[in-house]
């Protein structure tokens, strides 16, 4: 029987007190006003200097110039009216041009204006449309706010999304071993049923951020907002209001009850059945937890791909990929395996667990290769088709994370999978505790990393950064996650004696 230890229950509770002040720290600091945001836009200003600004300006004059040539073409061909003919409306005028998008259409329409410098005021030539540079800046600095208020939520949101997967990947891990009646694996089940019990806390502290969600206490989702599926309000989005069907709060949590409240029941009847099996080695439990097993994989499979559509992929309403349920299923999954993985050896290094052999923890690191391979798979599948199709709509989704999250969005292909395959794709490495540990760690960083860059550029923009929010995050639920896994081992024998295959699995060698 395991005992949880005192300095390791001890440190799990520094790391929840850590995360719970830097969390706390992280949403005091986030700006409340706008006068907050303009002094932080300043000092970003401050450091953009010297070569930043002459590649800049640079740019910028180049844009001017294919404005100016674009401009003189559409001019060709529209009867237009003087620049005298403003005058009664702008004084002291000079002309410029400018790029105009309409909101009420998709057509993008290049006209030049008349421009008062004096007053910031820019008056069209064709529309007589009037820009109000000061009410533009006002604008940005109220986006630049809300980004920045998202920043402690998205980071919390992240992290616990992110633990609260990885139990998850571990159960659908533990009940692909049921049905498929493996042999090798029953020496860790209860490995696997330890770091499932997380799903009911992480489950609870999640419903709760989706909660607060929907009675706006964050601007996380954008469908959210009010007016977006309203034509008269000033924040109608035509795209968002055609998915009103399935995008609206009251049917967005109660998918979000039905998905966690199933996940939860499959692990309390599994875990019933299995500590039944033991105590009165009666086959009929394990028929049973045989049979929760093979309707829960069906019930995941559906809830899974949903889910991520909804708690993922909805932070950017106007982009879908077909195959991202699969993706972060990829994702999670491998996360779970690894998490299995370090677990075992961590208890196996405490003497515990002594059936475990190499040939366990080499199944196990070729789960942690196979999966990283598998995801590569899917990212790139991904990634490339619509980065080569280059559909407007479609590849926006990784312009922003290339232009804005360039470290993290190729840094993660990196981790979690050139890194993987260098190390664990030789047998004997596969072997060595300490390298498979070095994989593992590695591994889950990476996939933070990949939840970074799924929810990040749709809540904060070019406004992110790893500061307190993100480490105080990680740091709170790596914390209540060892301490709920390591007591949940503590309930039950470390070894399944109970079940049928368990001598196969002691003796599994190859």
């Amino acid at each position: 029987m395991y005992q949880f230890s005192s300095r390791l229950k001890s440190f799990s509770f520094a790391l929840m007190v850590l995360g719970i002040l830097g969390i706390g720290y992280g949403f005091w600091t986030a700006p409340k006003t706008n006068e907050d945001v303009e002094a932080i836009l300043k000092e970003q200003e401050a450091h953009h200097s010297g070569a930043h600004q002459d590649t800049h300006a640079a740019a910028t004059h180049e844009e001017h110039a294919n404005t100016e040539a674009h401009t003189s073409h559409e001019a060709s061909t529209h009867k237009v009216e003087s620049v005298d003919s403003l005058h009664h409306e702008v004084a002291h005028v000079a002309v410029d041009t400018t790029a105009h998008v309409s909101h009420d259409s998709t057509v993008v329409a290049i006209v030049p204006v008349v421009t008062n410098h004096k007053s910031d005021v820019y008056v069209s030539k064709y529309n007589k449309e009037i820009v109000n540079h000061e009410v533009e800046h006002k604008e940005h600095v109220e986006h630049v706010k809300h980004q920045l208020q998202n920043k402690p939520w998205s980071a919390l949101y992240i992290a616990c999304i992110f633990f609260m997967l990885i139990a998850v990947g571990a159960l659908a891990f533990y009940a692909i071993q049921w049905v498929a009646q493996a042999g090798w694996s029953p020496m860790l089940f209860r490995v696997m049923e330890g770091i499932t019990a997380y799903v009911l806390p992480g489950s609870i502290i999640f419903f709760i951020l989706l909660a607060l969600s929907g009675f706006h206490f964050n601007h996380l989702f954008t469908w959210m907002a009010d007016g977006v599926s309203d034509p008269n309000s000033p924040n109608y989005d035509r795209i968002i209001a055609g998915k009103t069907g399935f995008l609206n709060v009251p049917f967005f949590l109660i998918r979000a009850v039905i998905f966690l409240f199933g996940w939860n029941l499959y692990r309390y009847v599994s875990r019933k059945n299995s500590i039944k099996l033991d105590q009165t080695r009666d086959m009929s439990f394990f028929k049973k937890n045989y049979n929760a097993a093979a309707i829960f994989l069906v019930f995941f499979i559906i809830s899974e791909s949903m889910m991520s559509w909804d708690w993922i992929m909805s932070v950017d309403p106007h982009w879908y990929s077909t195959l991202f349920g699969w993706y972060v299923f990829a994702s999670f999954f491998v996360s779970g395996i690894t998490m299995i993985t370090l677990t075992t050896i961590y208890l196996k290094n405490k003497g515990l667990l002594p059936e475990v052999n190499k040939s366990h923890l080499h199944d196990l690191a070729k789960f942690m290769f196979g999966i990283s391979v598998f995801w590569t798979y899917l990212w790139f599948s991904q990634f490339m088709l619509m980065w080569y199709s280059n559909i407007p709509e479609e590849v926006t989704y990784f312009v922003t994370r290339i232009e804005n999250y360039n470290l993290p969005f190729f840094g993660m292909v990196v981790m979690n999978f050139v890194f993987p395959l260098l190390i664990l794709m030789n047998a004997d490495f596969k072997r060595l505790n300490w390298v498979v540990v070095m994989a593992g760690i590695v591994i889950l960083a990476g996939h933070y990393v990949d939840f970074f860059n799924m929810i990040m550029p749709a809540t904060v923009g070019d406004q992110w950064f790893i500061g307190v929010s993100e480490i105080s995050s990680v740091l709170f639920f790596a914390g209540l996650f060892i301490f709920v896994v390591f007591t949940a081992l503590t309930k039950a024998p470390l070894a399944s004696e109970g079940n049928p295959y368990i001598e196969e699995s002691k003796h599994f060698h190859y």
